[in-house]
């Protein structure tokens, strides 16, 4: 089986409903699987330190499972145009797989929900896609082909998935094209990832 990554953090549960989503697009796929993963959250204070295993939901990625993978979908809120602090802590911590080639010629996405329509959705997109493009991964996004982009009015964007929380009400509650266009991109990765393992072996 191709194993798929679905990588993302969340603070206030958008994101991990995306990644839910994506995560039964890769397992839509005949020959793949998903494994959800999260990251710890940042401290401000050097000597605070997390469980291994969260109080709820996936438990913590290693640098093993990311090695191990056939391909990677990561997720994150958007900070300021921007991946959150999280995600890109644990990014910043790959260098020996990018050293080794860990994640050369592995197809990867990303997406991404926001407080705001204009809130930085696409640019958090393109900001989570440049440290894949060091460790060499095909980065894959959604076509102009797929009716639900071309139709939405939250989320949705060629770069990748997206999600429109809104400033209120319940935040985790993705819309019917938000939903089609992250199982979308869970199965393009997918497809690539089984495609490519298929060659390997």
């Amino acid at each position: 089986m191709a194993e798929v990554l679905v990588l993302y953090y969340s603070r206030n549960g958008s994101t991990a409903s995306l990644a839910r989503q994506v995560a039964r697009g890769v397992e839509s796929v005949a020959g793949a699987t998903a494994r959800l993963r999260t990251v710890p959250p940042v401290s401000a204070t050097c000597e605070a330190t997390v469980p291994p295993v969260p109080d709820e939901g996936p438990p913590y990625a290693t640098l093993d499972e990311l090695r191990g993978c056939d391909g990677l979908v990561l997720g994150s809120p958007t900070r300021f145009g921007n991946m959150a602090a999280p995600l890109k802590y644990f990014l910043d911590g790959t260098s020996a797989l990018w050293l080794g080639g860990g994640l050369d010629r592995k197809p990867a996405g990303v997406f991404t929900s926001t407080g705001s329509l204009h809130g930085g959705q696409e640019s958090t997109l393109l900001s989570m896609m440049l440290p894949l493009l060091h460790h060499g991964m095909y980065v894959v996004g959604l076509p102009f082909t797929a009716e639900a982009l071309n139709r939405t009015r939250t989320g949705g964007t060629p770069y990748g998935a997206s999600h429109l929380a809104g400033a209120g009400g319940d935040a985790a509650r993705l819309s019917d094209d938000e939903r089609e266009l992250a199982r979308l991109l869970g199965r393009r990765v997918a497809e690539l990832a089984v495609a490519a393992r298929a060659l390997r072996t």
